[in-house]
């Protein structure tokens, strides 16, 4: 975590419950940023744990996240955070906040999705982490 002064996050990750969409997000860039990035996630509604069906997928990667823990969304988070995306604002009709500037990837909530389309949704969260490093490693 960086000092009182700097960011707290490279990327902020936002959903409603953090417990599926934002959690992977959050995973993948720890994971394939490989330390050069900070990453966190929260949720305006945070459940009480990460949604089981998010879990094989990222296992399936060799990403365990079932010990992470949903967290609730807070100004400070906000506040110290370089960038921020919510993960499906628009598709969910619950923007955590529609005053912030977020960039929504527009993701559907794996929740009750089938196995396979949960996983089209991993990689296709995967594919924009990865941009999305790209574009931190070029200082975009």
């Amino acid at each position: 975590m960086a000092d009182s002064e700097g960011p707290a996050f490279d990327v902020l990750f936002v959903c409603v419950h953090n417990s599926g969409r934002s959690q992977m997000a959050d995973a993948f860039v720890s994971v394939l940023g490989a330390g050069r990035f900070s990453a966190g996630s929260a949720g305006t509604q945070p459940a009480s744990c990460v949604s089981p069906v998010v879990r094989e997928p990222m296992l399936e990667r060799n990403i365990d996240i079932s010990w992470n823990r949903p967290k609730a969304l807070t100004e400070e988070m906000v506040r110290r955070s370089t960038r921020l995306v919510t993960m499906g604002c628009a598709l969910d009709n619950a923007c955590p906040a529609p005053v912030l500037e977020a960039e929504d990837w527009g993701l559907p909530d794996p929740s009750g999705l089938p196995l396979e389309e949960v996983r089209t949704i991993k990689d296709e969260i995967k594919g924009r982490v990865v941009r999305l490093l790209e574009e931190l490693d070029r200082g975009a």
